[in-house]
């Protein structure tokens, strides 16, 4: 009985094999990145890249067990979820209320130590903050936004945005 039992878990974990979800990777960078909306120092960009993007953009970097059920599952609903806390690929697309709570957000769980995630960091070392990362981040943060009591900064347009306004 008991070897029968491991056959079929076997036999089951060998079939969803199968079953992939849709994976994040997209090269393309959209009029509404927040690269194209705000100003993005390039160490900042840097950090973004390397301990956000793959949870808040439209592009993850897979690692090699990202292949793996039901390791795949897991790894892509954290990025299904943090897309839909935040996505930097489409940070544009956000109203300046909105935007600017997204800001005020990562200031938030920066401050709190809640991200990136600590089962993120695991894997992931260089995506560990620093102090001093996470006040360049902060600061950068607190500066991009726009109007309110915060920030003053002016939104980044294209020549393009800025024709189909007028």
């Amino acid at each position: 009985m008991l070897k029968k039992v491991g056959l079929a878990l076997l036999l089951l974990l060998v079939v969803i094999q199968f079953i992939q979800p849709t994976k994040n990777q997209s090269t393309e960078i959209l009029a509404s990145d927040i690269t194209k909306v705000r100003q993005v120092p390039a160490d900042v960009q840097e950090i973004l890249t390397v301990a956000c993007y793959d949870c808040h953009s439209n592009n993850t970097v897979y690692p090699w067990y990202s292949h793996i059920q039901p390791v795949a599952w897991w790894l892509n609903n954290h990025v299904v979820e943090g897309k839909q806390k935040l996505n930097f690929s489409t940070f544009g697309d956000y109203d300046t209320k909105k935007a600017n709570h997204k800001l005020d957000e990562t200031i938030e769980v920066l401050q709190k130590n809640e991200m990136p995630l600590k089962s993120y960091t695991l894997i992931h070392t260089n995506a560990k903050l620093t102090d001093a990362q996470k006040t360049l981040v902060i600061n950068w943060a607190k500066s991009a936004m726009v109007g309110g009591e915060t920030g003053n900064a002016t939104p980044v347009y294209s020549e393009e945005k800025e024709r189909e306004e007028h």
